[in-house]
């Protein structure tokens, strides 16, 4: 059995979360392309996966209050 971490638990899921990814991808000004981006630069990926993470704390802090 593979040990990959980045699969998706709620398969339901998958759809919205490649919309929060390309909404995270033009807030940077990365393109990205549905399917495989291996093309991307190392500095690149890491924006978009950077704020993903930004919204997602954003999102958790204001339910907090």
């Amino acid at each position: 059995m593979s040990n990959r971490s980045n699969r998706v638990l709620v398969p339901q899921a998958k759809e919205g979360l490649n919309r929060f990814k390309m909404e995270a991808a033009s807030e940077v000004g990365v393109s990205l392309k549905e399917g495989y981006n291996g093309d991307l630069t190392s500095r690149e990926a890491g924006s978009v996966g950077g704020q993903m993470v930004k919204k997602m704390v954003e999102a958790y802090e204001s339910n907090l209050k």
